[in-house]
């Protein structure tokens, strides 16, 4: 698989992305790397895992989602920091977690926050506020993920 051209991480804005739990869980403390999207987006850099107040419905039938089922999950809150370095159409099949949605986005560098940060979210890519990112439990995964 070819390698993702070089991402600049201080020169992207820092934007968060509201995810159903399990599946924000399943992104921080396990091994999703690619959300399913039904839109595309530019956005190449930093990116906080914000787990959303609402369990996926269909949660309960995915295999995949079953460990993070049988343990506390946070809701409203920031969990992870992570780089969002790709997004492509559906392709079939690029890894476990790729659901039959039409993009895919790639996430890499993750890290969960020491504890979630309870926050509210938003819908689509959204923008947190200056006070949000200089938390400092917030800055150290920042500065983690930028590697």
């Amino acid at each position: 698989m070819p390698q993702p051209p070089a991402i600049e991480l201080d020169a992207a804005p820092v934007l968060a992305l509201t995810v159903w739990q399990p599946w924000a869980s399943a992104i921080a403390y396990g091994t999703k790397r690619i959300e399913n999207r039904t839109w595309p987006t530019d956005h190449r850099g930093l990116v906080l895992i914000h787990a959303g107040r609402s369990l996926d419905p269909s949660a309960h039938d995915a295999p995949l989602a079953r460990p993070f089922l049988r343990r506390p999950f946070p809701r409203g809150a920031v969990v992870a920091v992570a780089v969002l370095d790709g997004c492509h159409a559906d392709d079939g099949y690029c890894t476990l977690w790729s659901g039959r949605s039409p993009w895919h986005w790639r996430l890499s560098s993750v890290v969960p926050l020491a504890e979630p940060l309870p926050w509210p979210g938003a819908r689509g890519l959204w923008t947190p506020p200056a006070g949000l990112l200089a938390t400092p439990l917030l800055a150290d995964a920042l500065e983690a993920a930028r590697g």
